[in-house]
């Protein structure tokens, strides 16, 4: 049978299950990925679990998220990573060294392997002919372990690209055109191949601005082909060694299947607050901005940074605009200062930053008060930024340094002159001294790990119970993000070691009063949550699961999930709920008591389970959609409980 590329990495690795979309297959893992921001309670896990040694081809510790050092917090985090990758076998980027999508590209992809990440933006590396999924920090834990990652197996969703992209619109365009036509939820339970005469006009790095944003989508991850441009690449980081072609087979077909004419593209943006509010540029312009910020994940290439300073040279940036420059990394930044780009940048009035993430996940660069920020980062959630009621837009490299110069949101189409081309330098650099290899052995095992006084274990959990009687603390609408549910920034993160800590700013964006509430209820039985479509969208940190946990949080009953938080949910204890009937959503208000009984064989017995509204004689339709392995973690408490009874055993 002839297999696209998708199903070719699946079989390839695939030691559960079979390759029916929907049911629940188990993948061996080859390489994973760790940031700072999730890295600490993975090394946690690593620790208890008495792991000797990584079990993976290649996994690698990464700090990028929390750069900014105002106390002893981040970098005494920093230490206990370093000194984890050392005992535990693992590759250590250093801070300064970059943000772990590209650094991870450029030195240790593999076209044909499997990736996992505690980041969702892992996808990206399916850039590289990659099956490469985001994923709570306990299953990476697991998967660097030797343990399978299981998931629901996706549909392959095949989209044919043909044409040529424009000149003034770039990848970020394509990726948007895509969350114009089918919003956040519209990748869900799929994995988004692309083929086609378009995709060898897209660079190595074009492919992994658009395989960032397939997370946007709620997709399972992005794939494109190895091929002759993935080879030029892999040449360039003295890699060829590991270049092999990943090609669909003649004939091969797709679950869903669409075109993308790439020579029909306009600049796009999305508006504020969704990636999936996109309109064209041309609908806003005018718009007044206060920030235009070039980097991310969304758009780390060298040609993202090269084509804005092409378009400022010789020019200023309008008064009163910060226009923000964030290198993806260190090696990248070396070829920009080389070719005199950053010196571009700089005099055109930019303000250059640290490589790393920076104020894509609201570490520094947050935009003032009522006033808008234009960004090429991937997301721009209520409050990602940094300012709590903030305006955030996101856009190309060439709209952001067009609206730069204007002061306005500004169509790059409209500056009046040529479109500059920015050429990739003919020898790029190469730069490992802040990416620390693996130990051998025989120094790792003796390895002391080191911990700060910020770094506190995780609680115990208990057994689901077989009775509940729990209020409704929180009634939510359509695609809460995990930003919601728990911020990032440089207020938050510095605890991410500190459940206890971490916990006092969870749903502060919904309701400033829920963390009180919902400690108020932890020894009573706990809590519920409600809430519409898409619950939990966006980034993988399973804090998001943990703290509200901490607090008492024992269902989530919603219209639906997204995938990562959804597992996430299942890994703490909590019991993930879908409405048989999608109006029952409005029987149910702020304080309602819901009741039920026999909780554990009905989970076990079947997929739905009868709730009861106290004192309003109404009942409500639920369903779980958890597999047999999930059935028992859930049982257990939690993975932790579970994965401690395996090890009993």
């Amino acid at each position: 049978m002839a297999l696209n590329i998708t199903q070719k990495l699946i079989k390839d690795h695939l030691v559960s299950g079979e390759m029916i979309p929907g049911t629940e297959i188990g993948l061996k893992i080859d390489q994973t990925l760790t940031q700072d921001a999730t890295g600490t309670l993975v090394m946690l896990g690593l620790e208890a679990m008495q792991l000797d040694r990584a079990k993976t081809e290649a996994s690698a510790q990464y700090v990028d998220h929390n750069l900014i050092q105002v106390d002893n917090k981040n970098p005494d985090d920093h230490l206990f990573l370093h000194s984890a990758a050392r005992r535990f076998g693992l590759y250590y980027s250093r801070p300064g060294n970059g943000v772990s999508h590209p650094v991870h590209m450029q030195r240790l992809a593999k076209p044909g392997k499997t990736l996992l990440g505690s980041d969702s933006h892992t996808c990206a590396n399916g850039c590289m002919g990659m099956l490469a999924m985001g994923a709570g920090g306990i299953d990476v834990a697991l998967a660097i372990a030797g343990e399978p990652f299981f998931v629901k197996m996706p549909k392959v969703w095949g989209i044919k690209l043909t044409g040529e992209l424009p000149d003034w619109v770039s990848a970020k365009d394509m990726i948007l055109e895509l969350l114009r036509r089918h919003d956040v939820k519209g990748g869900v339970g799929r994995v988004i191949e692309y083929y086609g005469p378009g995709v060898k006009t897209l660079s190595a790095m074009d492919r992994h601005v658009i395989a960032n944003m397939g997370a946007e989508l709620g997709a399972t991850g992005t794939v494109f082909p190895s091929d002759k441009e993935i080879k030029r690449f892999l040449k360039d980081q003295n890699r060829e060694k590991d270049w092999v072609e990943l090609v669909a087979d003649k004939g091969a077909t797709y679950d869903i299947e669409e075109e993308v004419n790439l020579s029909e593209i306009e600049p796009l943006i999305a508006k504020p607050s969704s990636p999936g509010n996109v309109v064209p540029v041309s609908e806003v312009a005018g718009t007044p901005i206060y920030q235009s910020y070039i980097g991310s994940s969304a758009n780390p290439g060298f040609r993202d940074f090269a084509i804005a300073a092409e378009i400022v040279k010789g020019r200023q940036v309008a008064d009163d605009v910060s226009f923000d420059i964030n290198p993806t990394s260190k090696q990248m930044l070396t070829d920009l200062v080389n070719e005199t780009h950053i010196a571009s940048l700089l005099q055109a009035g930019g303000r250059l930053h640290q490589a790393g993430c920076n104020g894509c996940i609201g570490m520094g660069q947050a935009p003032a008060t009522g006033r808008n920020s234009l960004r090429t980062t991937p997301r721009n959630f209520p409050g990602r930024s940094g300012t709590r009621e903030d305006s955030v837009y996101l856009c190309s490299p060439e709209t952001a340094a067009a609206s730069a110069l204007k002061g306005v949101i500004t169509d790059p189409r409209s500056l009046g002159w040529d479109y500059p081309k920015a050429k990739e330098p003919k020898q790029p650099t190469i730069d490992e001294k802040l990416l620390d290899k693996p130990l051998p052995y025989e120094e790792a095992k003796d390895v002391v790990l080191q911990k700060g006084p910020n770094i506190a274990s995780i609680p115990q959990m208990d057994e689901m119970p077989d009775e509940m009687e729990i209020p409704v603390l929180l009634k939510m609408g359509d695609n809460i993000s995990t930003d919601e549910i728990l911020a990032g920034g440089a207020r938050v993160l510095p605890y991410r070691s500190n459940l206890p800590e971490i916990s006092k700013f969870t749903f502060e964006i919904i309701d400033e009063t829920y963390y009180q509430r919902g400690k108020d209820t932890v020894d009573q039985g706990g809590h519920a949550i409600v809430a519409g479509y898409n619950y939990g969208q966006g980034s993988s940190r399973e804090h998001a699961a943990l703290a509200p946990r901490y607090l008492g949080l024992r269902v989530a009953l919603v219209k639906d999930f997204a995938r990562i938080h959804w597992q996430n949910l299942i890994n703490f204890g909590i019991l993930p709920l879908t409405f048989v009937n999608k109006e029952d959503y409005q029987l149910l208000a702020e304080g309602d008591v819901l009741q039920a009984s026999g909780l554990r064989d009905k989970v076990k017995a079947g997929k739905e389970i009868t709730l009861t509204i106290k004192g309003k004689n109404q009942k409500i339709k639920a369903e779980h959609a958890l597999s047999a392995r999930q059935i028992e973690i859930m049982l257990k408490g939690g993975i932790i409980n579970w994965a401690k009874d395996r090890a009993v055993k």
